[in-house]
């Protein structure tokens, strides 16, 4: 299964995203940080990304009779490239986005069905603002965000650390006809 398909899937993606900061957890440690996903399928899904080469063994060690492990997230195998996105489909890119969205709802959930969710002490935010850019301003913009954004990605988690959930978006609004050209 290619690295995208694996990755198009709200499971799977949650499991990735617990596993970001160079961490490496146990199947039963991802059951407890997903608790709305039967463990059934978070075991399912973590030997998937383990068959895919997106989830390696970091540990292995024997627990009452049976071998725990520890996976650690292979962060080569999580990178989509330029050329499989032009490679998609428009259904391919409805699908990814709709996972994507799916997840969003997901774990904005669960963090609403934590006894200590604060969404204003957790300065929780989820506005949309519609731009005018042309193509400069937002390879401008793109390069700004990630240069801001990836050093940021190699924070390790310590106690004073909450991991966030961080969705750019960017796609062009439809216009109305007749709005094509600005007077």
């Amino acid at each position: 299964m290619e690295s995208l398909e694996l990755l198009a899937h709200p499971v799977r993606l949650r499991i990735v995203h617990a596993m970001r900061g160079g961490r490496s957890l146990t199947t039963t440690q991802l059951c407890a940080r997903i608790p709305d996903v039967s463990k059934a399928m978070i075991y399912r899904h973590v030997d998937l990304l383990a068959s895919g080469g997106i989830l390696e063994v970091a540990d292995e060690r024997r627990v009452r009779g049976a071998v725990e492990r520890h996976y650690r997230l292979r962060l080569d195998r999580v990178t989509v490239d330029a050329d499989a996105l032009a490679a998609l489909s428009p259904d391919d890119h409805r699908r990814v986005f709709a996972t994507s969205m799916a997840v969003l709802v997901a774990e904005f959930n669960a963090y609403l069905d934590r006894e200590n969710a604060d969404p204003v002490a957790d300065l929780v935010g989820y506005r949309q603002h519609a731009i005018w850019l042309n193509s400069g301003e937002l390879e401008e913009m793109i390069i700004g965000l990630r240069r801001v954004l990836l050093p940021l990605l190699a924070n390790q988690p310590t106690p004073d650390r909450a991991q966030y959930l961080l969705s750019p978006l960017f796609f062009p609004l439809e216009q109305p006809s007749g709005d094509s050209e600005i007077d």
